[in-house]
């Protein structure tokens, strides 16, 4: 499908231009004459995706662009505009190549009789699973504008929690890697002058810690590319690790378990459970393959296996809060409430209900963390300077207690 700019004259002899959407040239032309145009000058628009690193087209689309162009398709459908119509604004509007270049793939598809959910599961890293399925969803109960705009909330919501806990994460990394800069910027630099001026004084026996603290910068001076090769070794081994399926689950134990963090990504991995699961189940996706589409983007292994486990019992016959409440990975209100809206049929709300409880607690916690981390940062920064400062003067100290005595 290629994109032609054109001039042409009308019946009454008044110049038009434009540009319109065609498989080729021909298509563009005979689509003008319908319109009673006679065509002066046509030209194909050339459009380079931009490439990834390895050559091929590289889409990449943010989670708030999609829910942007979701509402907006949302609210042109709902004014009575044509879904082939809209899509084709919106590939007009569209500023990045590649995502230009998916909604042109999707619109050739819708044009030629396949449904739009289809046509966007052919784009499946740029349209979820959940997204796919909604629409889906929407489109077998004539409700696609109300689905979309629900999509567009979703996306908006889980795109803020994102950008909170991404808030909450780079504070802290920023601050430890200034640290960690200082600290060998000192070991490195600074303590070698020391050093020769220690030998110069003919200090032949130093301090425990002094001695310590002069190894490590020997060390890290001479044997710099052997320090790296084993810095970038543990790294290589861990991601490797984490891919592996058992090391990926230790390393989600773990995040849902550490220390400061882990109450937070839990936060986070229940808020992202009930808000998908009660989005889906609001339009109108079955519960088990919304189960299923909950464990495919719960983004944490621990979560997912449990649902899984809770979507084996609940094709059983069996409700859906016990077989939660017995993996020990949600809280009990989350499972109380989730039994109480399975009997009153209020699944949906009360699980809307949890998802926005653990919004205003992941909140909270972010600012409750802001507060804790600043004095904890500072504390370790001290510790470090205050250590390799101590080490280099206790030489010192002895010195002046020698020549005071």
């Amino acid at each position: 499908m290629g994109v032609f700019t054109y001039e042409a004259k009308a019946a009454d002899g008044k110049r038009s231009e434009g540009t319109i959407r065609a498989p080729d040239r021909g298509a563009a032309t005979a689509e003008l004459k319908k319109k009673n145009l006679t065509v002066t000058s046509m030209t194909e628009q050339k459009q380079q995706p931009r490439r990834g690193l390895f050559g091929g087209p590289r889409v990449r689309v943010k989670t708030k662009d999609i829910a942007v162009v979701t509402r907006q398709l949302s609210t042109m459908i709902s004014a009575g505009i044509p879904l082939l119509e809209s899509m084709e604004i919106l590939h007009e509007q569209a500023a990045d190549p590649g995502f230009k270049g998916v909604l042109d793939t999707v619109i050739e598809r819708v044009r030629s009789g396949t449904d739009f959910s289809s046509a966007l599961a052919e784009h499946p890293k740029v349209f979820t699973n959940i997204y796919v399925n909604m629409v889906k969803a929407g489109e077998a109960g004539g409700q696609l504008d109300t689905i979309l705009n629900r999509l567009a909330d979703y996306l908006e919501n889980i795109e803020e929690i994102k950008r909170e806990v991404r808030a909450a994460l780079t504070y802290p990394i920023v601050s430890l890697g200034l640290i960690l800069t200082i600290t060998i910027g000192l070991v490195v630099g600074v303590v070698p002058r020391f050093q020769q001026i220690f030998i110069q004084l003919k200090m032949d026996k130093l301090p425990l810690p002094t001695e310590i603290l002069m190894a490590i910068s020997k060390f890290m001076r001479e044997q710099f590319l052997l320090l790296m090769g084993i810095i970038v070794a543990i790294i290589v081994g861990f991601v490797m690790y984490i891919r592996t399926r058992s090391g990926e689950k230790q390393f989600h134990w773990f995040l849902l378990h550490m220390p400061i963090f882990g109450p937070l990504f839990r936060k986070v991995a229940i808020s992202r459970f009930a808000r998908t699961f009660s989005t889906l189940i609001q339009s109108g996706v079955p519960m088990l393959s919304a189960l299923d589409i909950v464990a495919g983007t719960a983004g944490n292994r621990i979560i997912e296996e449990a649902v899984f486990r809770a979507k084996d019992a609940v094709s059983k016959g069996e409700t859906l809060g016990e077989p939660l409440a017995a993996t020990k990975v949600f809280p009990p209100m989350v499972t109380r409430m989730i039994s109480i809206g399975e009997k009153t049929g209020a699944l949906e709300k009360l699980l809307s209900k949890i998802s926005e409880f653990y919004d205003s607690e992941v909140r909270a916690s972010v600012k409750a963390l802001t507060s804790l981390i600043e004095p904890l940062l500072i504390s370790i920064m001290g510790i470090c300077v205050g250590s390799i400062v101590l080490a280099i003067f206790l030489p010192i100290i002895e010195i002046q207690k020698k020549l005071a005595g």
